[in-house]
């Protein structure tokens, strides 16, 4: 046995005498004859490699509250309020999202009668499936619902095909092709080629979609990851984009707008899966009037947010509906 593959299964045995069997680490260190220093070192690894994990069985009565009234006034089929964690930051409120999408996203791909996923991209939806428990389904197809790729055609950081299939065991479908092309005229050959036309329509036909919610800001993927260029940012926020939706963009009423940038996504429309099962999640105050937007959409019929961006919504929606009263 080679030595990281004895530190880990060393770190997985010592993980259940003391999570499991309520073992002390001295008496973890005499039953496997090492020093209780290196049994603190096993369990400090099985931690931080991911091997042990712990649920919170609930959460705080604010984020029930806040869930119901966003269910309430968006029409929503569920929605999940990851409580704060006291960070302030948008790692510190993806760091919270993660660990409640992660088991709910297991729980809702371990359902026999969900053989297709589609997936969108996005820090967030990467971060949800990093922290999802590993679940035995070799029979379900893993599809992306838009490009895979950057401008530069290198690998996105964020797209979760991969991740997914990992964790599954099921088999995953890229879309080998940019998020955004560079021309209309590029678009269309991308999405002339019969191998793309096949997955979209694969995608399409997904039994339940889980995208990200993007904003057109400096903190958004679009910029921060190189997506899109500055002069079009700039055309993005003229045109009262707020929200990247799918690869398509919104203003504040959820409508699309006339931006050049929106006739070069290559991926499925968000009207083309109007009707079916979509989860979004999105983290982070920044993302306040983008989420808002795709509320308006009308598209969303299950949300995860954090719980200052969730209280910001109800907050927001209160004051309208107090507005139009």
């Amino acid at each position: 046995m080679q030595a990281g593959d004895w530190t880990t299964d060393m770190a997985i045995r010592a993980a259940w005498m003391s999570f499991v069997g309520g073992a002390t680490q001295g008496e973890i260190a005499a039953r496997l004859g090492i020093s209780t220093a290196r049994v603190h070192r096993l369990i400090a690894h099985a931690q931080k490699t991911g091997l042990v994990r712990f649920q919170i069985a609930d959460r705080p009565s604010d984020c029930l509250e806040i869930e119901a009234a966003l269910v309430d006034a968006h029409g929503l089929s569920s929605c999940l309020i990851a409580p704060d964690i006291g960070g302030g930051d948008d790692a510190s409120a993806i760091r919270a999202i993660a660990e409640v999408a992660g088991p709910h996203l297991a729980s809702l791909l371990a359902n026999p009668a969900l053989v297709q996923l589609g997936v969108g991209m996005g820090r967030t939806l990467k971060a949800a499936v990093e922290m999802m428990p590993r679940i035995q389904r070799p029979d379900l197809s893993i599809v992306s619902i838009s490009g895979s790729l950057t401008r530069k055609l290198s690998a996105n950081p964020f797209d979760v095909v991969q991740q997914l299939a990992e964790r599954t065991g099921g088999e995953g479908y890229y879309l080998p092709v940019p998020y955004l092309a560079e021309t209309v005229a590029e678009r269309d050959t991308f999405l002339g080629q019969r191998s793309v036309q096949a997955l979209l329509e694969r995608a399409r036909a997904s039994d339940l979609f889980v995208i990200g919610i993007g904003s057109v800001e400096d903190d958004g993927h679009l910029i921060s990851r190189d997506l899109i260029l500055r002069e079009e940012q700039r055309d993005l926020i003229a045109t009262g984009a707020v929200c990247d939706l799918m690869g398509r963009f919104i203003g504040r009423d959820g409508r699309l707008v006339p931006a050049k940038l929106g006739d070069k996504a290559v991926g499925l429309p968000f009207e083309a899966v109007r009707g079916a099962r979509i989860v979004a999640l999105a983290g982070g105050l920044g993302k306040l009037e983008a989420t808002r937007a795709a509320l308006r959409a009308g598209l969303i019929t299950d949300l995860i947010v954090d719980e200052s961006l969730g209280r910001a919504l109800a907050v927001a929606e209160g004051a309208r509906q107090a507005r139009s009263a």
